[in-house]
């Protein structure tokens, strides 16, 4: 049994063209990790825009169930840190608000102890009559049957 030379030629040209043809063929690029899309964000872009343009192929190609996983997990990254600046801006604004209730109500109490009378820290003042019941009655304010103030004696 000998196998003819023509045979072993063709198989030899057989095999490299093969080979040859392997190894002109690009090779396949694997598909993109999440954590690859979600570093790189123009990729992320670009994936998402040839994935939006072919709806046929974005459910079943792996860059495009990559790159839309990694647009959720960046979504829930924002969230944290757009939750902790809500926060942050509630805290200043409360704090304003605070400080502002405050400042009025020391007007008000202000203004209240301005017109409040405090009958403790009065001033003593002697209690004298007013020059019109000092002066002797007019002719005019008297009825004629006016009689003279009457003098009383105390007993020591």
């Amino acid at each position: 049994m000998t196998i003819p030379i023509k045979s072993i030629v063709a198989c030899g040209c057989l095999g490299a063209v093969i080979l040859a043809a392997a190894a002109c063929s690009p090779r396949r690029i694997p598909p993109m990790t999440v954590t690859d899309l979600m570093e790189d964000r123009v990729t992320l872009d670009g994936v998402l825009m040839k994935c939006n343009q072919n709806h046929a192929k974005a459910r079943t190609d792996s860059d495009c169930l990559n790159a839309r996983i990694a647009i959720e997990r960046l979504a829930s990254q924002n969230e944290p840190a757009k939750e902790a600046k809500r926060r942050e801006e509630f805290e200043r604004t409360r704090e304003q608000l605070r400080l502002s209730q405050d400042k009025q109500r020391r007007e008000q109490e202000a203004r209240e102890a301005k017109t409040k009378v405090d009958a403790y820290h009065l001033p003593l003042i002697p209690v004298e009559p007013s020059p019109e019941q000092m002066s002797p009655p007019t002719p005019e304010t008297s009825s004629g049957n006016a009689s003279p103030p009457v003098a009383r004696e105390s007993n020591p």
